[in-house]
């Protein structure tokens, strides 16, 4: 067992909570149940650590399996220590280590995509995280980040996504104009949200959502540039129905991302 939080050991997994560190590691941080189970469900070769207090251990049985399946011994540790290595205040009593396994944007727009999530400039990992497990939970077929979003592997992003993280393809770091090019050169439609575009309800009687389609979402306080939006084939806005001054850009994402997978889907 794993008794002092100031071990080297310890401190080289709470260092994953740096950009720096995950950057020159390639590996990133796991709290909790849910993110270490979904982990060993869908990416087992991608988790190489596991650490847990006995209690916390004893009371998610149905992790035993699925770690052992994937052939991932657990190391014990006392409280102290984890949340020494954990990045929240109350950690939840499991943490694991994992590669960062992005895919490329290539790959991406090789697979036919019919739904995609562009992020340019998101800089608030909740939103991110948000976004992430929005466009899992619509079907979308992957998520590209573009410009300096936020980093996917920040645990506050991870968090968030409560798992969708490991459900599709994210890729990192693309630039916006060739992402652009790639998702028209692959038949889709790229489709702006911006509080400038048309109302959303136009383009349901429109059907155009019903086309392979690649939705642009902006930075949080600043949109979307004009230079971001005419790459956009054409922009859309949530509609405000209430007295509401605006929408959260994840909750705008997901109505946005939503759309499109009942547009598609009542097509057949």
């Amino acid at each position: 067992m794993l008794e002092n939080p100031r071990s080297p050991r310890v401190r080289a997994v709470a260092k994953l909570t740096k950009r720096s560190a995950r950057t020159e590691t390639g590996l990133f941080l796991l709290e909790g149940p849910q993110a270490v189970r979904e982990a060993l469900a869908y990416r087992p070769d991608a988790v190489i650590e596991l650490f847990a207090t006995p209690t916390s251990w004893d009371k998610h049985a149905d992790l035993h399996a699925v770690a052992a399946d994937a052939g991932v011994d657990v190391e014990f540790v006392t409280e102290q220590v984890l949340s020494a290595m954990a990045d929240t205040v109350t950690p939840q009593g499991l943490v694991a280590v994992a590669r960062q396994t992005p895919a490329s944007v290539r790959e991406i727009f090789s697979a036919a995509p019919r739904l995609i999530a562009i992020c340019e400039e998101v800089r608030d990992p909740g939103n991110l995280g948000t976004i992430i497990r929005a466009a899992d939970a619509a079907g979308a077929d992957a998520v590209v980040l573009t410009g300096r979003t936020v980093d996917p592997f920040n645990p506050k992003v991870v968090r968030s996504t409560t798992g969708s993280l490991f459900h599709l393809p994210i890729s990192v770091g693309g630039d916006l104009a060739d992402v652009v090019e790639r998702a028209h050169a692959a038949g889709l439609e790229v489709v702006a949200a911006d509080v400038k575009g048309e109302d959303l309800l136009s383009a349901r009687a429109s059907g155009v959502l019903t086309r392979p389609t690649a939705w642009l979402f902006g930075n949080e306080a600043r949109g979307l540039t004009d230079e971001a939006l005419g790459l956009a084939d054409s922009a859309l806005k949530v509609p405000i129905f209430g007295r509401a001054e605006s929408l959260n850009l994840a909750t705008a994402a997901s109505v946005c991302l939503y759309e499109s997978a009942f547009a598609q889907r009542a097509q057949g």
